[in-house]
């Protein structure tokens, strides 16, 4: 954990997945279960969380290298799973007091996620947290984490910086896209990577908790 208080930053983009939401479980199982309904032998739980960041069709591109013909009915088994998958996906505690006190003090708020369109929509209403958010970017409108592009596209429509902004998610997909984006970056460590994985990518700082990094960002 880093504990110094970093410097104000007009914009800061979220990952969703083991940032926001404690998903993680859910996902895995989901692609497992759309691995068994095909008879195919699932990956083991590990290499699953190793692609969580990415597009879904690059997951599964990752993950089954093996079984080309089954890409399109292994991307269906997973999105029909995931709307009826029970495993509880909570919101990690104090992230709305965290995104409330940001936007209190007029930081911009956005999110940079590897689900699709659909599924964040969904979830932001689930949750009501979408009316933090000024800008959203999914699978769906940019290339797949670890390209840049999505973090590019969301600084050119906020018209920030890249050294006014601030990226904070729990994968080295992550870390990987914002350093490609020249952006400063905040691990976690509530998903998938330890504080020593996503120290690779250099970090300004890194956090096991919403209170944690409540204290670097707002003192």
């Amino acid at each position: 954990m880093t504990t110094a208080v970093l410097k104000k930053y007009k914009l800061v983009i979220f990952d969703w997945d083991g940032t926001v939401m404690d998903s993680i479980s859910k996902i895995v199982n989901c692609i497992r279960h759309s691995a068994l309904a095909l008879n195919i032998e699932p990956p083991s739980d590990t290499a699953i969380k190793n692609i969580i960041g990415m597009s879904l069709e690059l997951a599964i591109e990752v993950l089954f290298p093996d079984d080309v013909a089954q890409h399109p009915a292994l991307v269906n088994g997973y999105k029909q799973q995931y709307r009826v998958d029970t495993t509880a996906t909570p919101v990690f505690d104090n992230v709305e007091n965290v995104l409330s006190a940001l936007k209190a003090q007029g930081v911009i708020l956005a999110i940079a996620t590897g689900k699709g369109r659909a599924g964040l929509m969904r979830l932001l209403e689930q949750t009501q947290l979408g009316h933090y958010f000024s800008a959203t970017r999914t699978s769906d409108e940019a290339r797949s984490k670890p390209s840049p592009d999505m973090l590019e596209q969301l600084l050119a429509e906020l018209a920030i910086n890249a050294d006014e902004a601030l990226m904070i998610g729990d994968t080295k997909i992550d870390m990987a896209m914002a350093q490609a984006a020249n952006i400063d970056r905040v691990g976690v460590t509530m998903g998938v990577h330890s504080a020593a994985q996503l120290s690779e990518f250099s970090p300004v700082a890194t956090v096991d908790n919403y209170q944690q990094l409540q204290r670097i960002l707002l003192g």
